[in-house]
């Protein structure tokens, strides 16, 4: 079987190197792919959100299995392009992708559906807002309706810190037309977690619990990323926790869909709060995590590609999944100054020593190949989280010990990373 990946970070690097793994995977395309996933087959270059040039090949390449990875080639209609020429392709239709670009649109679905979230209100007014802003109570969460690269969210401890979220968002358009409307929440206290499930609309098969890490830098400080490392499973959910968010937040959200004659199929995400025996749903996502993925996948048993076909051919019912009782922990090394500005093609050393341990992997996220002067192939930076260093271990603190050994052992000019990935269950975002 043929299969592409689309997207170009640690996340779609992992996700082509468990496609790999499995036998009736011949040929792995990633597009456009990065330094990493040429080891695993070929990369073409194609940006992810150019659909007509990802069908066509996929076409003229006769792939059996497509697989995206990032949320705008979803959000931009791919899964529709896809279906309409014939092409097998894991992910939800554009219509529910809106599920991740509008949280107006989520928020909406939820309280319809009575899935506990925070309450809140909607505003397309800044004027509106602000006035709502001084009637609220402290904390609150200020959120841009559309996509911002995970930097739509700011948690506010004063009315002034609020205000000036608005003012970011609708006045000054930081994140574009995302900010347009905007959603004023309570702030919910707990710890977070994410969750993933696959789903073909009925059938639902979740996935390990994970945690990531969120902030910048040690101890949960400093701007919010894309995410600084993650680990999985998590400890402080329990068996009833987990059976518990299945059913008050997976279930009624398919089953509500389905009512409207809307059909949810892939990976569905959900960011989730937990405070004593309550779970309230942060937001949901319609793609595998970053780097929840790295912290999962490596701890999957079984054959990835025959778990998506199920997806799409509405047969989950015959799936199982496995896991490693291991542990895992993922590192995220970023270039100086993420989430910031950054200088790129630094040269980065010591990957092969990295995984030299056994149950070390490394996922390449911002880095591109290149012949040195002597003709050997090089690695460079090539944006600002470079990769994702991966480990499992008996438990989280023996996983923890086994990525950091194997991130030290990696160098490239400028390399930042958190040092606390692992060593203390978060007890809020992080």
């Amino acid at each position: 079987m043929k299969v592409l990946v689309i997207g170009s970070g640690a996340r779609e690097h992992c996700i082509a190197w468990k496609l790999a793994q499995s036998p009736s995977v011949n040929k792995v395309y990633c597009a456009p792919g990065n330094g990493g996933t040429s080891d695993l087959g070929e990369n073409i270059n194609i940006k992810a959100d150019d659909i007509e040039s990802l069908s066509g090949f996929a076409l003229k390449e006769k792939v059996e299995l497509t697989v995206v990875g990032p949320e705008v080639p979803l959000v931009e209609g791919i899964v529709d392009q896809f279906k309409r020429k014939g092409l097998r392709v894991f992910g939800p239709a554009k219509e529910l992708a809106k599920l991740e670009s509008s949280k107006v649109f989520a928020k909406e679905l939820m309280k319809e559906f009575n899935i506990p979230t925070a309450d809140f209100k909607v505003f397309d007014s800044a004027q509106e807002a602000k006035k709502h802003i001084q009637n609220r109570r402290l904390p609150m969460v200020v959120k841009a309706d559309g996509l911002a690269a995970g930097k739509g969210v700011i948690v506010c401890k004063t009315k002034e810190e609020a205000i000036r979220a608005v003012d970011i968002m609708m006045i000054d358009q930081v994140f574009g037309a995302s900010g347009k409307k905007v959603i004023i929440e309570d702030c919910l206290e707990g710890r977070e977690l994410s969750l993933l499930v696959f789903t073909d609309g009925k059938k639902i098969v979740p996935l390990a619990g994970s945690q990531d890490y969120k902030r910048a830098f040690d101890g949960g400080q400093g701007p919010n990323t894309g995410g600084m490392g993650a680990y999985s499973p998590v400890p402080f959910l329990s068996h009833e926790q987990f059976n518990k968010a299945v059913e008050v937040v997976f279930r009624p959200l398919l089953h509500g869909l389905g009512q409207k004659n809307k059909i949810y199929t892939g990976v569905l995400y959900a960011g989730l709060m937990l405070y004593e025996d309550k779970i309230n749903v942060l937001e949901f996502n319609v793609r595998f995590g970053d780097p929840e993925t790295q912290a999962i996948l490596p701890r999957l048993k079984g054959d990835l590609p025959d778990i998506m076909n199920k997806v799409i051919d509405s047969e989950l019912d015959k799936a199982e999944l496995e896991w490693e009782k291991k542990s895992s922990v993922c590192v995220v090394l970023a270039s100086g100054g993420y989430p910031g500005e950054y200088e790129k093609g630094k040269v980065i050393s010591g990957l092969l020593e990295a995984e030299k341990e056994e149950d070390v992997f490394v996922f390449h996220a911002g880095t591109k190949m290149v012949e040195d002067s002597s003709g050997n192939s090089i690695f460079l930076t090539e944006g600002g989280r470079v990769l994702s260093v991966v480990a499992l271990g008996q438990d989280i603190s023996q996983a923890k010990e086994k990525a950091y050994r194997a991130a030290g052992k990696i160098y490239f000019e400028g390399m930042q990373y958190r040092k606390d990935i692992g060593g203390v269950v978060l007890s809020k975002a992080g």
